[in-house]
């Protein structure tokens, strides 16, 4: 049973519910993964698409350029920039393609990572070091996690005199843990390091205010923890480094014949004939956060999380991954070791209609957790029940 402090919190996240098209048939703890878009945003969404159709030459060739600046401002006063230092792109993996192909690397340079990153966006990094002669490190971050200073210090440990660029998760998708990436990015800028920042998970989830941050680049999914339609993402670039990027699609923006205000702008966002309603649906989908006092929601997310986390932990006796300060609404959680995953993952869901992420990870078995605004008691408790009943059969 949940604690009445918990119990409480947990009760505001019960009635959101039925603003998700979530089938009720599912118990749906994997928010992390796609995201899922509330009813209202998805209307405003379809709204865009119809306006595209009714006219697509006045749409794309008159008015496309204002709506998605006006979009862009409001998605920029959320995130704490100015309105020249985004661009919208269709998901995190495209804006950093954009910056990870423009910087100049080659044989003697290095950029280090953590060994807690993205899949994708480790092969696009392989990719390119195969190609160009520098060399791709992902520096190893031991569990479980401790004070933000020891991870500062573990992680620089890794900087050489040929660290060109320090590539890093701001929550990681594996472990869904949040690092201290602020303090990396201080001591990197002091260093003359570049910093790029996998923002995957942030937006939605933790607070952002990215001029204080000070990434020199910062992608970000829009579709997961801000529940914007599917293919809403972003680049941030610092104005001082902006220059330092080039097209991934060379199209209408490149030698504009129109130049806005901005040539970041101009060169990475308009790539001609695409559905751009998922970028204009973003404001909604603030605005629906707002209006249901998303701060609250997600410590009401936070408390059921933790909770969760520590009975599965009980049920497991394995330790934590680290406390609860160092995740906000995803978490990990260790499995033993002699789990079949894949063999787990398909039995919840075939047999317990429990939709969980189960991943192995540096020899680890994992189970990632994700508590939205549409999830309830009920729904972590069938996962706990569930995983009780398989691990003891196994």
């Amino acid at each position: 049973m949940l604690p009445p402090k918990t119990e409480q919190r947990a009760s505001i996240i019960l009635n959101l519910k039925r603003h998700f098209l979530i089938n009720p048939d599912i118990t749906f703890l994997n928010h992390g993964s796609f995201g899922a878009t509330p009813r209202a945003v998805l209307r405003v969404y379809q709204r865009w698409q119809r306006e595209l159709e009714r006219q697509p030459v006045e749409f794309l060739g008159r008015r496309a350029l204002g709506l998605l600046a006006e979009a862009r401002a409001a998605l920029a006063d959320y995130l704490g920039t100015q309105t020249e230092n985004i661009v919208y792109t269709a998901n995190v993996t495209v804006a950093l393609n954009i910056v990870a192909r423009s910087l100049q690397l080659g044989p003697g340079g290095e950029v280090l990572a953590s060994d807690h990153e993205y899949g994708a966006l480790d092969r696009t990094w392989r990719f390119l070091a195969r190609r160009r002669g520098f060399r791709y490190i992902n520096h190893p971050i031991p569990l479980p996690l401790t004070t933000p200073h020891a991870f500062v210090e573990q992680f620089w440990q890794g900087v050489t005199a040929r660290t060109r660029v320090i590539f890093l998760s701001h929550i990681t998708s594996p472990t869904a843990l949040i690092f201290p990436v602020k303090e990396i990015i201080r001591r990197a800028r002091a260093a003359g390091i570049l910093t790029v920042i996998d923002g995957a998970h942030a937006p939605g989830q933790i607070p952002l205010r990215l001029d204080e941050l000070g990434a020199d680049f910062y992608g970000g999914n829009l579709h997961k923890w801000l529940c914007a339609p599917k293919g809403a993402g972003f680049l941030y670039a610092r104005r001082e480094a902006q220059p330092l990027l080039q097209p991934l699609v060379v199209s209408w923006g490149y030698e504009s014949e129109h130049p806005g205000p901005s040539q970041f702008i101009d060169h990475h966002e308009w790539w001609g004939t695409r559905d751009i309603s998922a970028f204009l649906s973003v404001p909604a989908a603030i605005e629906f956060q707002r209006q249901h006092d998303w701060p609250r929601v997600r410590a009401a997310c936070h408390a059921l999380l933790r909770e969760t986390v520590a009975a599965i932990n009980e049920l497991t006796g394995l330790p934590p991954l680290a406390d609860d300060t160092w995740y906000a609404q995803m978490a990990a959680v260790r499995l033993p070791d002699d789990v079949n995953t894949t063999a787990l993952k398909t039995r919840l869901y075939d047999e317990h209609r429990v939709e969980v992420p189960l991943l192995e990870w540096n020899g680890q078995k994992l189970l990632r957790i994700s508590v939205q605004g549409y999830n309830s008691r009920r729904d972590v408790q069938r996962l706990q029940r569930a995983l009780a009943r398989r691990l003891a059969a196994a």
